[in-house]
């Protein structure tokens, strides 16, 4: 079960002016079930993204960046559940640029205009008749209030539908901002195995688009983990379409640009937190903060080595408070010059470790009444310098390992 996560209201998701949403069910790995999403965007809009680091990357993965890159503007996206389009060399570009010419016929565009976005099982050739039929029926059934029908179209280990709305007033206009979301395994920072989609009608420089995309990762969904590895898929995209009737931002340095830098980061962290709540298997939602570090990276170090841990993440997920783990992975984060004798370690409000040795006052009931909630706070103290940072995690439990070995049948 989701760790404190429900399915959105599909009444909360605020349109988009600009952004149309078309699902249908095109047979790609499973009959009956809606896995294809069609994405129009407004002429004029700008869009940004961020991808997998993974060096075996996917083929929609190689031709967005392409397409993102050349001077056409993407008008459309098209997305499918089911198959990754993985592993698959030349023909799996071939499949994925035919599924682009294919969509850019039916909307008088150009190819290059199209970004797609696939995700399911690696290593299988990606059935792009079935996308091509279903496409006519994903454009009839396009329309601005669609986000939540999306949200669940792109899931695949998914058990609920991820998506977040918010709205702001800049210069006396409304400004919207919806997003989608979709990952529960293979997850691991420098993008995650997800999609996540946002789009804003507020008026943004074309300059700054690209900056806030990556801004927007490297606080949402590049500080999630669940498993530690990185998919070949991951995407994140930010649209841009200017149609809220504000003034242009310039810069993030303003009033109005850093209310809407806030506010788009805080959908996508909204979302990225959403995936680790859903993680495969998940029973407890771990946040690990990580203070007094000479540096934000060096935090980012210590952070990861402890949300990575099988070790620590199976002792959540026992409820056992055997929090030598933690420490132990703070020990080989790699930060060289570590001193463990000023090294602090709370659980929540539970003093146990003051410079580097567990403390005479804490008990060992107290560690294991925090361990038995379903949301945690892991918090180090390094006492090297100013410097923090917090990512978010989950346990690892039977579960993950039965919906894994099943992933496939």
């Amino acid at each position: 079960m989701p760790v404190n996560l429900q399915a959105p209201d599909p009444k909360t998701l605020h349109p988009v002016p600009g952004v149309e949403l078309g699902i249908a069910m095109a047979g790609v790995r499973k009959a009956n079930r809606r896995d294809l999403t069609i994405v129009t965007i407004a002429e004029g809009s700008t869009v940004a993204g961020v991808f997998t680091r993974n060096r075996f990357c996917a083929a929609p993965v190689q031709l967005c960046r392409t397409h993102l890159a050349s001077a056409s503007g993407p008008r459309a996206i098209v997305i499918n559940t089911g198959n990754a389009n993985a592993g698959t060399g030349e023909d799996g570009l071939a499949r994925a640029l035919a599924t682009c010419t294919a969509l850019a016929g039916h909307l008088k565009i150009a190819p290059a205009q199209v970004l797609p976005f696939s995700t399911g099982v690696i290593m299988e050739s990606l059935p792009v008749d079935r996308i091509i039929a279903g496409m006519p029926a994903a454009l009839a059934d396009l329309a601005a209030d669609h986000w939540g029908a999306a949200a669940e179209a792109i899931m695949t280990t998914d058990t609920l539908p991820k998506a977040a709305s918010a709205q702001l007033q800049i210069g006396g206009k409304t400004v919207t901002i919806t997003g989608i979301s979709k990952g529960a395994g293979m997850i691991r920072p420098n993008m995650a195995t997800m999609l996540g989609f946002v789009a804003t009608d507020a008026a943004i420089s074309p300059a700054l688009v690209q900056a806030l995309v990556t801004d927007a990762a490297d606080q949402s969904f590049n500080r999630i983990t669940i498993d530690g590895d990185t998919s070949t898929n991951d995407s994140f995209l930010l649209i841009a379409t200017g149609q809220a009737g504000h003034k242009e931002i310039t810069q993030f340095e303003s009033g109005d640009g850093k209310r809407l830098r806030d506010a788009v980061v805080a959908v996508a962290r909204q979302l990225a937190q959403a995936i680790v709540r859903d993680g495969e298997g998940a029973t407890k939602f771990i946040t690990v903060q990580i203070d007094g570090g000479t540096t934000e990276d060096e935090c980012r170090q210590a952070a990861y080595a402890i949300a990575h841990s099988p070790l620590v993440k199976t002792a959540f997920f026992a409820s056992d408070p055997n929090l030598g783990r933690i420490l132990a992975a703070v020990g080989y984060a790699g930060i060289d010059d570590l001193d463990q004798t000023k090294i602090d370690l709370f659980l929540d409000d539970v003093a146990v470790v003051k410079d580097g040795g567990r403390l005479t006052t804490y008990r060992e009931e107290d560690g294991a009444r925090v361990m038995q909630q379903s949301e945690i706070t892991v918090r180090v103290d390094l006492h090297r310098g100013a410097a923090s940072t917090t990512v978010w995690t989950c346990d690892l439990s039977y579960d993950y390992v039965k919906i894994n070995a099943d992933y496939r049948s």
